[in-house]
């Protein structure tokens, strides 16, 4: 947790430093999240979810900026048919949403104007804890995700659409060791820049 606090705040006097050479701008942005988690526990497929925030532009040059984001994040996924092999009294094919707070902090290049690739960290905060696979245990994932981000962005004015890959490097799996848990998304999603 002390890694994380230590690089927010570099971030953040990075982005302050920044605001004054080219200006902050903010922004809300919602779409949607086609995401599995990885591992013999859960069935193989994307499902969908969606998600919800607001994003900060921080432009440190014409083609370098930083983009930090605050988001409501939903990933959907089921259980497998063989989970209780895995988990001990675990439920098969059990539907699970697992809700986030996802803060990716994102460097941002644009070749061209209109374009941004951005690429970064993201650290995820388990909102539903208590979500429960098996009878033998209330808080089988863990309360935080690492994870690593890439996609692309159009930017036309103030409107922002993009995709995005995030890779889980987190096990999430809270019960035991018998399988790895990691996450897998793909975001679609659409902004608005408000200043």
């Amino acid at each position: 947790m002390k890694e994380f606090r230590l690089f927010v705040i570099t971030v953040f006097v990075f982005s302050v430093s920044g605001i004054h050479a080219q200006g902050l701008h903010l922004g809300l942005k919602a779409g949607a999240n086609v995401a599995q988690l990885s591992g013999r526990a859960f069935n193989d497929g994307f499902q969908w979810g969606f998600s919800a925030g607001a994003f900060a532009e921080v432009n440190l040059t014409s083609k370098w900026g930083v983009q930090p984001e605050l988001l409501f994040s939903q990933n959907q996924t089921q259980t497998a048919n063989g989970f209780e092999e895995i988990i001990p009294q675990g439920y098969n094919n059990l539907k699970v949403t697992l809700n986030y707070l996802s803060i990716p902090i994102l460097l941002s290049y644009k070749p061209i104007p209109v374009l941004s690739l951005q690429i970064g960290p993201q650290f995820g905060i388990l909102m539903n804890p208590g979500v429960t696979v098996a009878n033998s245990t209330a808080n089988a994932f863990k309360s935080g995700d690492f994870a690593m981000v890439g996609g692309a962005q159009v930017n036309l004015g103030p409107v922002k659409a993009g995709v995005r890959y995030v890779y889980g490097l987190t096990n999430l799996n809270n019960v035991n060791n018998a399988d790895s848990w990691k996450t897998q998304n793909f975001q679609i999603y659409m902004g608005l820049r408000i200043f």
